[in-house]
């Protein structure tokens, strides 16, 4: 591989005598990685199914290491959204942000989604995830992929740090910034990025990540954590950026991420080839030691940089914009009573025929704790809608919580969204298929299905090995397959 050559001379004076070691790792293969979706089943459960050979990502709960000769896309286990597919070192960052169940989460450059669907896993339907991109193309693929996840509790945006802000003055618990930047721990893996390099260099993007963190530093709320990453070895964009966040925001502060040896023996991860933050790089304050770098010679994948960081003070509580419940989106409440209407009724009686037969155990959505649906109805698609949305009047929302279907003449049809974040005993009509029956590829390839046993009319939940798929209809004898087609396999 020849890099360019200003990259070389940079990286031998930064490394010093382990340049050498560093260099010797272009000449081996990238590490293939894939993420256990926790949202559907334990990293153990996991392992008893796997169809192919993986290994544990020492320092990923639920990570683990392919054979980059297989093809883990190829089977239904990936459309049934049981993992993600994702370099090992970038699955780090999600994994060092300290979510708790419940908390407001921000994923500002959040596509194509490996962040996110982590962070919505780690929620468990709990809270809400915000997750944004300013690229709509690039926020298309974060949210096919935070619906193949099953996530319910999302709210997936396209727009400019600047204008999230105007929205979310101190709203967040928890902020993600996988920020845009230079790749250069991603020469090994594609080389192409190489060239983008050379055109834009460190500049461009050091630019780009000031302004992003500057406005994600005045969305967090004081006593919150905000986590910053690339996957750059540039000290410019790491370190730097850091040292100009401190300057800008005295108030905020680089904490160590690493948990401490006997949780680490607990949860039984390892850190072992963790490199530490470099202050003397950029003249920085002594605090940028907190910092993390994941080096190529050091842990078996591409590189990584990490900074944790907490904005001091406690949130006063007050009643702002952003938590007002006087909203302007539209929300309804279908009241869970032996009647099936109620004032303001927006739901056709065949919509609420079909959702009263969903069984969703998600605590903000359970009938037994919360005796409320809240939803909002656009365009005649039905939405369930996390807790605690601001106004979001006048941003470009790709998806507003889980979208349950649509509302058509004397009928409602059921979302692949809806389907693919059920579990199967979340509803009663279930058609189960075997992963190795040519059945479920021709499900998802979007073909008629050959069923031999005898079934009522009406909807079925089409699922794996136990795991859902997506939606079918049986009417009079025939199967007519509702998987998504835009999501069908190739």
């Amino acid at each position: 591989m020849n890099l360019p050559k200003l990259f070389e001379d940079r990286m031998r004076n930064l490394l010093g005598d382990e340049y050498e070691e560093y260099l010797s790792c272009y000449h081996k293969p990238h590490f293939g990685g894939l993420r256990v979706n926790t949202l559907k089943l334990t990293p153990e459960e996991f392992e008893d199914i796997c169809p192919f050979s993986i290994q544990r990502i020492p320092w990923i709960q639920n990570g683990y290491y392919y054979d980059t000769d297989m093809q883990p896309a190829k089977h239904p286990y990936y459309y049934a959204g049981l993992y993600y597919i994702q370099e090992p070192s970038a699955m780090t960052p999600a994994s060092l942000l300290p979510i708790e169940k419940g908390d407001k989460v921000l994923d500002i450059c959040a596509a194509p989604g490996g962040k996110s669907t982590e962070l919505g896993a780690r929620l468990g339907g709990e809270g809400l995830l915000v997750s944004n991109d300013i690229s709509n193309s690039r926020a298309k693929a974060l949210l096919k992929n935070i619906e193949l996840f099953g996530i319910r509790n999302a709210l997936v945006l396209s727009e400019a740090p600047n204008k999230l802000y105007d929205y979310f003055p101190e709203y967040f618990d928890k902020i993600l910034i996988d920020a845009p930047c230079s790749g250069e721990g991603m020469f090994r893996k594609s080389p192409a990025i190489m060239k983008n390099w050379e055109q834009y260099g460190v500049e461009y993007y050091n630019k780009l990540q000031k302004e992003i963190i500057h406005f994600a530093a005045r969305m967090l709320k004081p006593g919150g954590y905000m986590l910053y990453s690339t996957c750059t070895f540039s000290p410019e964009e790491n370190e730097g950026t850091i040292s100009y966040l401190l300057e800008e925001f005295p108030e905020f502060r680089v904490v160590n991420a690493i948990p401490d040896e006997a949780t680490c023996k607990k949860l039984n991860i390892s850190y072992d080839g963790f490199d530490y933050g470099k202050p003397e790089w950029v003249n920085g304050k002594n605090e940028l030691k907190n910092c993390i770098r994941l080096w190529p010679h050091r842990i078996d994948g591409e590189g990584h940089f990490i900074a944790l960081l907490k904005k001091d003070g406690v949130y006063n509580g007050k009643t702002t914009a952003s938590d007002a419940d006087d909203r302007n989106i539209q929300m309804k409440s279908y009241k869970q009573t032996g009647s099936k209407k109620s004032d303001n009724m927006m739901l056709s009686e065949e919509a609420i025929e079909f959702l009263d037969d969903i069984k969703l155990t998600n605590l903000m959505f359970d009938p037994s704790t919360n005796p409320l649906k809240n939803y909002a109805v656009h365009n005649e698609k039905v939405h369930l809608m996390p807790a605690g949305l601001p106004d979001i009047k006048g941003l470009r929302i790709l998806r507003q919580g889980l979208l349950l279907g649509e509302m058509k003449k004397q009928r409602f049809e059921p979302s692949q969204a809806l389907g693919s974040s059920l579990r199967k005993n979340e509803y009663d009509k279930i058609i189960n298929l075997d992963s190795k029956d040519m059945e479920a590829i021709k499900y998802l390839k979007c073909e008629s299905l050959n069923l031999n046993e005898d079934y009522k009319d009406g909807w079925y939940l089409i699922c794996v090995d136990g795991y859902s798929l997506g939606w079918a209809k049986l009417t009079k004898g025939n199967f007519k397959n509702k998987y998504l087609p835009g999501w069908r396999w190739v």
